[in-house]
């Protein structure tokens, strides 16, 4: 394999030359990128070290890290590194790395690598341009701060008096980069050390500088929007964003999973050849962490077996043959206006109506709302960040009042200040309407926020908009959240307003591959298979079938599985036959993971089953948004690793 690295130790005579008059040295070397990951730690660093105790110089310590250019992981790291004592930090990377530690230290920086001719960005160019790849570095001349980036007119032998108030000349908002290089070497006391430096010539002939340039200006602008990582993948939105939601015919058989919600599996409470009507309660929830099932149909319990299901492989499920008359229980009846009801009675009738989140794990809401510490603010996820799903997206526009409703029943439950429906801006249609009906709302607001997947992870929601970190390990109420997804609050407003429990729910069947593809009003336990027949079938035998989003969704190898409470999407999409190849260090994973991880580590450990690894690099804290894998340059299975991961670090003892 090509190995593109970007940098190589200086020659041993230039070392030496360097290392004169300095003493208590700190070092830091990167990882080199752009080659096959074939060892965690590069050797540079010894070989650097061996030069440095030839010479006598004291070492205070060392420190290897992958990727140092990305300057949010390496600032979060950079103060634990350097210990007390120390005078001269060296630096074993390219000029970007060069670059990041120079603009977090105090005390000299100086680069023990020569650059190579490259591009002055790795990955792609999502970290800060600090390197022009004129493969005539200055930095240890100025400091750590490169004459050719930032000074406008690129000079090399000191300023040109052309700045005022600081700011240069020629671009006003960009500050003088000579007055920062003096500033800085007087603050080291190396301002005579500069002087004495020959005068310096650029030859402008090696570097394509207006290329770099203006490719990396054209994606900056995204990099750090709102949080950390997250990808721009192309939305397919256009399918179904525009199509009404429409009344799915009802099935003359429904099978409903026991399990559909995190926790213990319901526990039936009908038996084959009882008749059932719609609403009434056919399997009672296991525990606390866990939730009831009614029918979705009035009809005659067939079977209570072992069926398909589309994330566990098989569950047990109760079979249900419809007798077409979709006859109500009489428990189906509407609550005490909301003014009249108590938090308890809320949350005992969202538990009762088995009530759980439509859009991720199934988490029961009634766990949820019943949150340990106090609450502030909810947060109502209307991203719907995946691409290609729509469903939420219609339930704001069709069902906005009960949207609304469900939303305030939530703030009154947990008492919190204020509630925020917060909105992608791909929506427009669905944020004007929602601002329109919540103009007069105290307590609640539409927050619009840029386009960006994973914007509706809970945890990356409420540190966009909230500005608030949950800690690893910890849930949202840990920072006096609560996020409920958008479909969910309209099934508390049904819960409350009809009695109805959760017996149908909006599914998006759409994809590429889908022939008319639509938003559907779908009764829980309809058969999938029905569903893609329903929209005209598939233009192709090559398909891949997913419940859920490209990105999160779960590949249905039989179509045979019933709709869920969590069943948002159906997709049909193209098959992806790229051929995975060995990891090549390029770094976009660990630029792209809202959750600050390493996720090439996983992969190397898991192919090793290096369990322990797995759990050092935190890969619990993974929450599987597929960043890394769909950006992957060798498309590497890095989530089918991941999970392998987190299996064993649960199993480990």
């Amino acid at each position: 394999m090509e190995n593109y690295t970007k940098y190589k130790l200086k020659d041993n005579d230039e070392l030496v030359s360097l290392l004169a008059g300095k003493d208590n040295l700190f070092i830091v070397a990167c990882n080199k990128c752009f080659k096959e990951f074939e060892t965690i730690d590069e050797p540079d660093c010894a070989e650097f070290e061996k030069i440095v105790a030839e010479q006598g110089k004291t070492i205070t310590g060392s420190a290897k890290v992958d990727f140092l250019c990305n300057k949010v992981q390496t600032e979060r790291k950079f103060q634990e590194m350097i210990p007390e004592g120390t005078e001269n930090i060296f630096v074993i990377s390219c000029g970007l790395g060069i670059q990041t530690v120079a603009d977090m230290a105090d005390i000299s920086v100086y680069a023990a690598s020569n650059s190579l001719n490259y591009r002055g960005h790795h990955g792609m160019a999502l970290t800060k341009k600090s390197c022009d790849a004129c493969a005539q570095c200055f930095l240890n001349i100025t400091g750590g701060i490169c004459p050719i980036v930032d000074c406008s007119k690129s000079l090399v032998n000191g300023q040109c008096g052309g700045a005022k108030d600081g700011k240069c000349e020629v671009d006003g908002n960009k500050d003088c980069a000579w007055e920062k290089i003096h500033k800085r070497l007087e603050k080291q006391g190396r301002v005579e050390e500069f002087l004495d430096q020959p005068i310096q010539v650029r030859d402008y002939s090696k570097v394509d500088y207006k290329f770099v340039n203006e490719y990396v200006k054209s994606i900056r602008g995204d990099r750090l929007n709102g949080y950390y990582g997250g990808i721009h993948p192309s939305e397919r939105k256009e399918f179904t964003e525009h199509i009404a939601l429409e009344k799915f015919p009802d099935p003359k058989e429904v099978a409903i999973p026991l399990s559909m919600h995190a926790g213990a599996p319901a526990n039936p409470v009908v038996q084959v050849g009882d008749t059932v009507q719609v609403g009434q309660l056919i399997a009672e929830s296991a525990g606390f962490i866990s939730a009831p099932v009614h029918s979705s149909v009035s009809g005659t319990v067939t079977a209570i077996e072992s069926r398909p299901h589309a994330t566990r492989g098989e569950c047990m499920a109760i079979v249900i043959q419809s007798d077409g008359k979709n006859t109500l229980h009489e428990s189906v009846k509407p609550h005490k206006d909301l003014d009249s009801l108590t938090p308890d009675e809320i949350v005992e009738i969202i538990r009762d109506a088995g009530i759980v989140g439509m859009g991720g794990a199934g988490f029961p809401t009634s766990v949820k709302l019943k949150p340990p510490k106090p609450i502030d603010t909810i947060l109502l996820n209307g991203c719907e960040c995946e691409p290609l799903l729509t469903a939420d997206h219609r339930v704001l526009l069709e069902f906005a009042d009960d949207v609304v409703f469900g939303l305030k029943a939530i703030i009154k439950t947990v008492n919190a200040e204020k509630g925020l429906i917060v909105i992608e801006d791909n929506k427009p249609d669905a944020i004007e309407l929602m601002q329109a009906k919540t103009a007069d709302c105290d307590k609640i607001e539409v927050v619009v926020v840029k386009t960006k997947y994973p914007q509706g992870a809970e945890k990356m929601l409420i540190k966009h908009v909230m500005g608030r970190k949950v800690p690893r390990g910890g849930l949202p109420a840990d920072v006096g959240c609560v996020v409920s997804n958008i479909s969910t609050t309209k099934a508390i407003s049904d819960a409350i307003q009809k009695g109805m429990p959760l017996v149908e729910r909006v599914t998006t069947v759409t994809g590429e591959l889908i022939k008319k593809p639509g938003n559907f009003i779908v009764k829980i336990g309809t058969n999938v298979k029905e569903l893609i027949d329903y929209c005209g079938g598939v233009t192709s035998d090559d398909v891949l079938y997913k419940a859920g989003g490209p990105m999160m969704g779960f590949v249905l190898n039989d179509l045979n599985v019933p709709i869920m409470k969590g069943s948002n999407g159906i997709i049909a999409i193209d098959t992806d036959e790229t051929v995975t190849q060995e990891c090549i260090k390029c770094g976009r994973c660990v630029d792209v993971c809202p959750m600050e991880l390493s996720p090439l580590y996983f992969a190397k450990f898991a192919d090793t089953e290096n369990w322990q690894g797995c759990k050092d690099m935190n890969v619990m804290d993974c929450i599987e948004c597929r960043c890394c894998e769909y950006i992957c340059s060798s498309k590497i299975p890095l989530v089918t690793k991941i999970k392998a991961g987190k299996a064993a670090v649960r199993g480990m003892k």
